[in-house]
């Protein structure tokens, strides 16, 4: 199967459980409804609407300046092109797994000249013995708080704290890659300041939890910042205007902070349920944040029509894709969003009964 007809049946069941909705343009419409029409636009990074949200999520990151970009992918790269300047070495660490080294068709080489030391194992965290065993020079180490590729797992808070003692001790920059920090925030029943106190950069993305269009926040000293602003004009990425994308970022934020802990409770209730389940088992087994993975010790080509039958039965939804670990093996990703708490309980839990029966069959 080509995954389509899983996509098919997924987009017409009634009650889908991941995320906060379709990616359509009335989450563009939602938001710029919320703004007087006559509000000034940004123009190539300066205006009200940009230095007013730089300033507010500098603020709640505990950093000095913060700079609005139009992808994570530009952020990150420039933030390590900076510290691999600062220091001399144009070289930086981060896990077998990041999204530089395996979504961006090696950017950070190609551009920036930067050799990635990948550290630690592809199917655990980077410990803190992986980072004082690190051997040779380096500029930045980059952590991504979760890390997705493993189920969106996390260190302890002192096993971060540690980290960022080793680093500062020898001297290399902490770059945290936090694409989704303000959803391990529950679990860590920290501040977002006080988690990125322990970073000398942060990354944070607007369309992953918060659900914005797009875009991204570098953080940092200020030094950094006016930095970045010239890097981010040598990717092209100082276009005109960004409001469409200011505008989203902050309007979702503003809507959907203070249910993260709501969405982790969520998840950590939605991964019980598939736990029951016969050949189900997540990863983490109790999540942390309101992201996990669900593996499945079936083929892709046995679960997909399960599956197409489930929803077909309770209009429930798990996911729109699988992807295969081995010849007798799957997995998929859940993201808890709005979705979830919009689900009747007793249809839910109907769903899952079913499904336990339906892998108990193919036994």
């Amino acid at each position: 199967m080509n995954g389509k007809p899983l996509h098919e049946a997924f987009n017409r069941t009634a009650y889908p459980i991941t995320g906060h909705g379709k990616r359509n343009i009335g989450v563009l419409k939602d938001a710029l409804n919320a703004y007087d029409g006559d509000l000034d636009s940004d123009i190539y990074g300066e205006g009200s609407i940009i230095e007013g949200f730089q300033g507010k999520m500098a603020g709640i990151l505990g950093k000095d300046k913060a700079v609005f970009f139009p992808s994570g992918t530009m952020a990150q790269q420039i933030a390590l092109r900076i510290w691999c300047d600062r220091k001399g070495v144009k070289r930086v660490a981060y896990h077998p797994l990041c999204h530089l080294e395996i979504h961006e068709q090696r950017g950070l080489h190609e551009l920036h000249g930067i050799e990635p030391v990948l550290l630690g194992g592809k199917d655990r965290l980077i410990s803190l013995g992986d980072v004082q065993e690190l051997y040779g020079k380096v500029a930045c180490l980059l952590l991504e708080l979760p890390q997705r590729e493993i189920g969106g797992q996390l260190p302890d808070f002192g096993e971060l704290e540690a980290i960022s003692a080793c680093c500062r001790e020898r001297g290399i920059a902490l770059h945290l890659d936090g694409a989704r920090l303000f959803e391990v925030l529950p679990y860590y029943q920290k501040s977002a300041a006080e988690v990125c106190a322990l970073f000398d950069s942060v990354y944070i993305s607007f369309y992953k939890g918060i659900g914005g269009i797009a875009g991204a926040i570098l953080a940092g000293d200020a030094g950094l910042a006016e930095e970045s602003k010239i890097w981010k004009r040598r990717h092209g990425g100082d276009l005109i205007s960004l409001y469409p994308y200011i505008l989203s970022a902050d309007y979702y934020f503003e809507e959907r902070l203070p249910n993260m802990g709501r969405y982790y409770e969520e998840a950590v209730e939605l991964a019980g349920l598939f736990n029951k389940c016969q050949q189900i088992s997540t990863l983490p087994a109790e999540p942390v944040s309101n992201m996990f993975h669900v593996h499945a010790a079936l083929s892709k080509e046995r679960l997909e029509p399960l599956l197409i039958e489930l929803y077909e039965e309770t209009g429930v939804g798990l996911t729109h894709y699988l992807r295969e670990t081995g010849e007798t093996s799957c997995y998929f990703e859940i993201s808890v969003g709005d979705r979830y708490a919009l689900i009747p309980k007793e249809e839910l839990h109907r769903a899952f009964a079913i499904l336990d029966e339906k892998l108990a069959a193919v036994l």
